[in-house]
């Protein structure tokens, strides 16, 4: 008695037993509900399920099916039992592996209506979440059309063959088979109906047969073995009739001889007579038929007979080959072609070791029986992996199994005979069962029709589960349905595209199709697992090298509509975050590129600007200059790294809500402008350390920035930005030390928006210095963009008088061939002329002004006018004396902000020319080199200072400007009238930017230089080579 309840339990459980996933169930209870109201409120009670009845049963009913009934023996005898375990072993381990990969992942917690695309798509993201999701589901829509054809090929072929309706009888070659798949395309549509409209009326009706379903496949099996042990004490009668070696199909003859003997009298028999042109002994027959003898052998010879050994090796086939028997001999001539086909058992398609790999495949689908049904079970974490292996082992051992005792118990023309044509039309491994070949025929087939029940259950649910996530827009409403939940619309659709595979109508080719979309969702199973498990990588390789083995297109097919879905979901899907495994592969990844950047510096090739761009912000933390960011993505066209920093002056504690902000600011501006990037916020006491800061520690790794971008100083001549230009004089010097190439955007304010196109000009390259490529690199790479795609390309170089210019100008032409550019070429000569007086002027007023607010101590204000009164004077001055050399020009002075940093802040490139006294006036310069005294506002203090050092206006009154700097005016004011005169017009010119002065007394000439270089022109991008080659003429 202590066992009664173990086997009440075990009868209660196999009364409800199920093998629908857990939305499914929620369905069937929710139309129970429907059918009166509820006295009262059931409680809820907790899943029960174990694993046998939970995850084993389940999974068996999934993974055997219509192959192993329909075409497994076909396999042996084609394939060879080598060849066949070969197949059976690589797919069974696949599914294993998977497996192991799938229960990892199902553990993690309960697995809801969708089942397999909720694991998978919470384990991988919505991205490729969605397109295994999709790949399952018409996997399973495709197995479900399979089910039904083979269903069919049973029902029309094995039990009721009068049923057809387009009649084989006298037909052969082309003809037949059209016949055949015309009969398969119009009962697989009837049967499709009919199983959908029973789905579309409940599942629970589908549930009430899941048991008879189990029963009938469990059955067929152990029929199977009884029927090979019975074998080897008695092998059942199935006589197969041999024309030479040729099998004969059994409906043409009705005595396996071409006469008898009837009172002594020979009678020639059917067989004779479907041969020659009459019953009689002197009639014409086929050449085959008169050089050969009949002969009548065993089918099922039997488990002991030895038959493994001819069956061991495969014999592929060519369509329309004639099955014949190995070993024995046959009088043919080979120049004879062959007549009366339609007599012999033929081979229907071509067959070669990846197509039996596709065909079989499908029959160890199913591993996900179990984990689809999670939230029903009493303890998920040990039942799934539990169950699932071992349903997994026992089938894999069934099919190795009856790979080898086919082989070993039935002749090798009767394995290879698809259709039984040979044995009385029966099901071929229905002639090995015991009690009855009819056992197996009707179990097989209510085992296809309970199995094509499921997919057409299984498949509208896990579409709806992906509709609802609202991943894929355009699938929404299939997410909905009737009131109870059923998906209507997802079958509707599920229904539309498994009549597709009734209409290929052939099992063969719809075999290799579902193969695909399987393969693919194992493939990212296991995916989810790869980095962390070297068998679920190995599973994965595994998987990848099926979907090619298989069959090459159908692989690229599948892969194309997997990536498709991909990037629909990543471009129009809805934005999700599941917390998914892929962030943790791409860190993996990204740690691994990382390692391999530190092996060493790019190559030539390899090296594309990697920008930080320096931005500043205002009080509100918004970006300042916006436009470089605008730059920066036309320059980069979306590839590569980008940092965006900038700086918040204070302390780490007390600002950190102002960083947030800014770092927001940062990111949204990012977006706008299309820049994908890195945003970087640093805290610093100052702007000056926040800047040095970001250029020092930018990046990670090898993967730093080796370009730093800042926008040029525009109001650096007022007191009020002072700071402001010796800030960016101290990053042109940093990025000088780093090595790293700068660009300095003048006028940015004039820059186009991404969303401007210039429909013709020029962007011009004032190739002055060499600074390995930048220049001629930085124009090819803004041509890419739309922005600037109609401006050509000019560039233009400098030579002295001792040059030869037409020779550069070849040389230049021949490097720019090589490099691909397509660029128009000028060589710009330069005199070495005189000294202008502007020059001149210009240089001494730029000295005397640093020296005289050195030695000044005035007040701010002060410090204004007087420099106020330099500018008047010496405007007078030069247009008194050249108003031929005038250009139009901003403010040429400054002045410091505060007293006491006068010396820090402004000094002469030479100190030594410097004098030391202080001056008691302003001095207004001549072109001549004379010095006026000014006497303006401040004319009172003039003369106090003068009363107290009477000697100090003396020195300045006599000094002259240092040579080095009016040469570099000269330079700049040339360039400068050429560049003019050359490039007004251009959309856009390009400057080599000469080095910063070593000693910071120099700065305030540094930033006139500048100026007077790029005066008069719009839009100017300065650039400053790190140091190294950027462009190679080499492959």
């Amino acid at each position: 008695m202590d066992t009664s309840p173990m086997v009440s339990s075990l009868l209660s459980s196999l009364a409800n037993y199920s093998n629908l996933p857990t939305g499914s169930r929620e369905h069937e209870e929710a139309e129970n509900n429907e059918e009166g109201p509820r006295l009262s409120q059931k409680p809820v009670t907790a899943p029960q399920l174990g694993t046998l009845m939970g995850v084993y049963l389940p999974c068996i009913q999934n993974i055997f099916g219509v192959i192993l009934f329909l075409r497994m023996t076909w396999m042996v005898g084609i394939g060879g039992v080598f060849g066949t375990f070969i197949i059976v072993f690589m797919c069974c381990s696949t599914t294993m592996l998977t497996a192991i990969s799938m229960s990892a992942i199902a553990t993690n917690g309960v697995v809801p209506a969708g089942g397999s695309y909720y694991m998978i798509s919470r384990s991988l993201g919505p991205e490729f979440g969605g397109a295994v999701g999709i790949c399952f589901y018409l996997g399973t829509t495709f197995a479900g059309a399979m089910y039904i054809l083979g269903c069919v090929e049973i029902l029309l072929i094995y039990i009721v063959p009068q049923a057809a309706i387009f009649k084989l009888e006298g037909l052969e070659g082309l003809e037949a088979e059209i016949a055949l798949l015309n009969n398969m395309r119009v009962y697989g549509t009837i049967i499709l109906s009919l199983m959908a409209v029973v789905v579309f009326v409940g599942v629970k009706y589908v549930n009430k047969l899941a048991l008879v379903f189990l029963a009938c496949v469990i059955l067929s099996i152990l029929a199977v073995y009884a029927g090979v042990i019975k074998t080897a004490v008695d092998p059942p009668f199935f006589p197969v009739c041999l024309l030479g070696n040729r099998t004969l199909v059994s409906k043409g003859y009705d005595i396996c001889a071409k006469v008898i003997e009837i009172d002594n009298e020979t009678v020639t028999t059917t067989l004779w007579r479907s041969f020659c042109d009459s019953e009689y002994l002197n009639a014409t027959c086929d050449e085959y038929f008169t050089n050969n003898n009949v002969t009548e052998i065993q089918g099922i010879p039997g488990v002991t007979s030895g038959i493994l050994a001819e069956n061991l090796f495969g014999n592929y086939l060519e369509k329309g080959m004639i099955l014949e028997k190995r070993g024995l001999a046959s009088n043919m001539d080979p120049d004879s072609p062959t007549s009366s086909s339609n007599h012999y058992v033929l081979a229907d398609i071509t067959s070669f070791f990846t197509l039996l790999v596709g065909i079989y495949f499908p029959s160890v689908t199913g591993i996900m029986a179990g984990s689809n049904r999670s939230g029903d079970l009493r303890d998920a974490q040990r039942s799934i992996p539990i169950g699932t292996i071992a349903a997994i082992t026992t089938t894999s051992t069934v099919y190795m199994s009856c790979v080898v005792l086919f082989g070993a118990c039935i002749e090798g023309v009767v394995l290879r005979d698809k259709f039984g044509e040979g044995v009385s039309g029966n099901l071929v491994i229905g002639t090995l069962a015991w009690p009855s070949p009819w056992v197996i025929v009707f179990g097989s087939f209510f085992s296809t029709c309970g199995a094509g029940l499921q997919s057409l259950t299984g498949a509208p649910r896990l579409l709806q589960a992906i509709s609802k996530d609202g991943i894929i827009p355009f699938l929404r409403v299939f997410g909905h349905g009737k009131a109870n939940g059923e998906p209507t619309w997802a079958l509707l659709l599920t229904a539309s595209i498994c009549e597709i595979g009734i209409i290929i109508a052939s099992l063969d080719s719809v075999a290799p199709i579902l193969s695909m979309f399987f393969l693919m969702c194992y493939i990212f199973v296991n995916l989810a697992f790869c980095m962390s498990m070297a068998l679920s990588f190995l599973g994965m390789s595994l998987c990848l090298s099926l979907m090619f083995v298989c069959s090459w297109y159908y692989a690229i097919v599948a892969m194309g509509i997997a990536t498709c879905i991909y990037k629909y979901i990543e471009f129009c899907g809805a934005e999700k975050e599941w917390g998914d495994g892929i962030r943790g592969l791409s860190l993996s990844a990204a740690r691994f590129a990382l390692m391999r950047l530190e092996e060493g510096p790019p190559h030539t090739k390899n090296w594309r600007p990697q920008i930080l761009v320096l931005v500043s912000v205002d009080a509100e933390q918004n970006v300042e200059q916006p436009r470089l960011l605008s730059l920066t993505n036309q320059l980069k066209a979306g590839r590569g790294l980008t940092i965006v920093g900038t700086s918040v002056q204070g302390t780490f504690l007390d600002n950190y809500t102002e960083v947030q902000r800014a770092d927001q600011s940062l990111r949204k501006l990012m977006e706008a402008e299309k820049v994908k990037g890195f945003s970087q916020v640093v805290i610093s006491s100052n702007l000056r350390d926040g800047m040095s800061h970001l250029i020092q520690t930018g990046g990670l790794g090898g993967l730093k920035h080796n370009t730093v971008m800042i926008s040029w100083p525009c109001n650096w001549k007022e007191p009020e930005y002072h700071q402001q230009f010796r800030n960016f004089i101290e990053v042109v010097r940093e990025t000088t030390v780093a090595s790293l190439a700068l660009l300095v955007p003048k006028n940015i304010s004039t820059f186009p928006l991404n969303g401007e196109c210039f429909t013709e000009g020029h962007i011009d390259v004032w190739w002055i210095v060499h600074d390995g490529g930048m220049l001629m690199l930085l124009p090819f790479l803004l041509r890419q963009h739309k922005v600037w795609r109609k401006c050509k390309m000019r560039i233009f170089t400098v030579a002295q008088m001792d040059d030869n210019s037409i020779q550069m100008k070849k040389d230049l032409i021949t490097f720019l061939y090589h490099l691909r550019f397509d660029a128009e070429v000028e060589v710009v000569e330069m005199h070495d002329s005189d000294i202008s007086a502007y020059t001149y002027e210009k240089t001494l007023i730029m000295e005397q002004r640093s020296q005289i607010l050195k030695q000044m101590h005035l007040t701010k204000n002060e410090m204004e006018r007087e420099i106020q009164s330099i500018t008047d004077s010496s405007r007078g001055s030069i247009r008194r004396k050249n108003p031929s050399a005038l250009h139009s020009q901003h403010r040429p002075e400054e002045a410091a902000s505060l007293a006491e940093k006068l010396e820090e802040e402004v000094q002469l490139i030479h100190g030594k020319n410097a004098s030391t006294t202080t001056s008691p006036t302003t001095p207004a310069v001549s072109a001549g080199g004379a010095t006026t005294l000014t006497d303006n506002k401040g004319t009172d203090k003039g003369k106090s200072l003068l009363a107290v050092t009477p000697e100090a206006g003396k020195d300045h009154f006599n000094m002259k400007p240092n040579q080095t700097d009016v040469r570099c005016m000269h330079t700049a004011m040339r360039l400068n009238e050429v560049i003019t005169k050359k490039s007004k017009e251009a959309k856009l010119i390009l400057i080599s930017m000469p080095g910063p002065p070593k000693n910071r007394v120099g700065n305030e000439n540094y930033m006139e230089f500048l100026e007077v270089l790029t005066e008069g022109l719009n839009r100017i991008l300065l650039v400053r080579g790190g140091g190294r080659e950027v462009i190679t003429i080499y492959s």
